[in-house]
């Protein structure tokens, strides 16, 4: 009982500062004058009451969290943040006399926190700047709790692959305790993503787009999530210098930010090179990229080259590195371009980054184990550890990412036939699926780049909410928490 609480201490302290995030979009409510300043002021309130009270009724049992502890704690914080972050929402939508059910409005905030991009809303175009704003900052915000989650929090709870990328982490971590030294790492991390952000932010800047768009698409480049200002997304642009700062930096977003930092301190390409991830992540979504464009000059959805190549390199960079942005309604093309792009969205990202999926590092893993599998059939007394670069990988990592991999294949199957039962075709079930566990957005069919999620219905809108955290979390984070061996002493 005594760890529940001081899991719960951390969670009111979370929601605490959390909370004074909604200052943000209130300030520019307040200055702007717009129509959701007084959701911003009630808002801020009930979500610092909540907040508070659960700090206070907690502080008591402060105390240093064990790995173990971890597990509920990341569930329940990135579960309950979403209620706070809802709140904003569900108060404007009630003052314009729209009201928002709470299923919609829980599934925008989560979707903004797991970068996922997926929106019920419309008309966006005429949303106050307050509210767009608290959309995409969400997705800002998000990206940064999963560098904390990918390189600080999931090594130590033993989700396979991210053991791996431990090394590439700056600063040594312990085993056992979640130490003031995940904070350093966390301080390092933030440091590079708010300085990418930053040089993101003036380039949309410099290539034409106003200091609003600019910040806001900065926000939903760099976490990866993809929400826009605008209905229409980047057609609203119609820029090809505006779709290139996109491609840069959604790149830059999906390799791994320990990688980033240790190149930024060495003043060196070098940690590029050397990681494991990195180079097979910028070959398979570039070389797809340019098979696609390709694809859709000789299927003649386009009949000039340079303009195959901006919409096919633009939309799958966008969708393999889990962002979700479109100039072009991709839906329409023939089904192997959207179906692989989908699929590169379930494993290109690098660990460590901001993007969804397996993971690049699981796939490789994989693929290593294979091929040893395969030795060892030819020559069974060989001995053909896998090895990332000089590294001998522990088999229990192995273990750990088939398990994985096995969940992950067993969730896409049971949330499909959910979908499907509710009354989805088959295309917009899987779609929608992979697209939610993959924190990808768009989906296939009615749920495509010009589709909305607003069509579902309730239930089939909470599979996809939940998708969409299990997703986030990888899985067995969460699932453990439903197993009765957690909950024994």
């Amino acid at each position: 009982m005594k760890r529940l609480l001081a899991t719960l201490y951390v969670l009111g302290l979370t929601m605490v500062v959390f909370a004074l995030t909604m200052l943000i979009p209130l300030g520019v409510a307040w200055f702007g004058e717009d129509k959701g300043l007084k959701a911003f002021i009630e808002g801020f309130g009930i979500a610092m009451g909540i907040g508070a009270g659960v700090w206070l009724l907690t502080h008591r049992w402060r105390s240093e969290l064990h790995a173990r502890d971890g597990f509920l704690l990341v569930s329940i914080v990135w579960a309950g943040l979403p209620l706070l972050a809802s709140i904003p929402f569900l108060l404007y939508y009630h003052d314009i006399g729209q009201p928002l059910s709470f299923t919609h409005a829980y599934f925008e905030a989560m979707s903004g926190l797991t970068t996922t991009g997926a929106t019920v809303l419309t008309g966006l175009d005429d949303l106050p700047r307050s509210i767009n704003l608290w959309r995409v900052t969400l997705i800002w915000m998000g990206g940064m709790g999963i560098l904390v989650l990918a390189v600080a929090i999931l090594p130590l709870l033993g989700v396979g692959g991210h053991q791996v990328v431990r090394a590439e982490t700056p600063g040594p971590m312990k085993d056992e305790r979640l130490t003031p030294r995940i904070a350093s790492t966390a301080k390092a991390l933030y440091a590079v993503y708010f300085g990418f952000s930053i040089v993101c932010f003036l380039a949309y800047r410099a290539v034409g787009l106003s200091w609003f768009d600019a910040w806001a698409h900065m926000a939903t480049t760099m976490g990866l999530g993809g929400f826009s200002t605008y209905d229409s997304g980047f057609l609203q642009f119609n820029s090809v210098a505006v779709e290139l700062v996109a491609i840069f930096f959604m790149l830059i977003s999906g390799i791994s930010f320990a990688t980033h930092f240790n190149a930024l301190r060495q003043r060196s390409f070098k940690p590029y090179l050397t990681c494991p991830q990195t180079i097979p992540y910028l070959t398979v979504v570039l070389g797809a990229g340019l098979v696609i464009s390709v694809f859709l000059l000789l299927k003649h959805v386009y009949t000039d080259p340079l303009q195959a190549l901006r919409y096919g390199m633009f939309n799958t960079v966008s969708v393999a590195t889990t962002t979700g942005f479109a100039n072009a309604d991709y839906g329409s093309w023939p089904l192997f371009a959207p179906l692989t792009m989908l699929l590169l969205s379930a494993f290109a990202t690098s660990a460590g980054s901001t993007g969804g999926g397996i993971k690049m590092i699981r796939v490789i893993l994989l693929i290593k184990q294979a091929r040893n599998e395969l030795i060892t059939m030819l020559h069974p007394h060989a001995v053909s550890p896998v090895r990332i670069g000089t590294r001998i990988v522990d088999q229990r990592v192995i273990f750990s990412v088939l398990a994985f991999m096995l969940v992950y294949g067993l969730s896409v199957g049971v949330l499909s036939s959910l979908l499907l039962l509710s009354g989805l075709d088959l295309t917009t079930a899987f779609g929608a699926v992979m697209a939610m566990i993959n924190n990808t957005g768009p989906g296939l069919g009615a749920l495509g780049p010009t589709g909305n999620y607003g069509v579902l219905s309730d239930f089939q809108v909470w599979v996809c909410t939940f998708a969409m955290l299990i997703g986030r979390l990888e899985l067995l984070t969460v699932l453990v928490l439903f197993t009765p061996w957690f909950w024994r002493k």
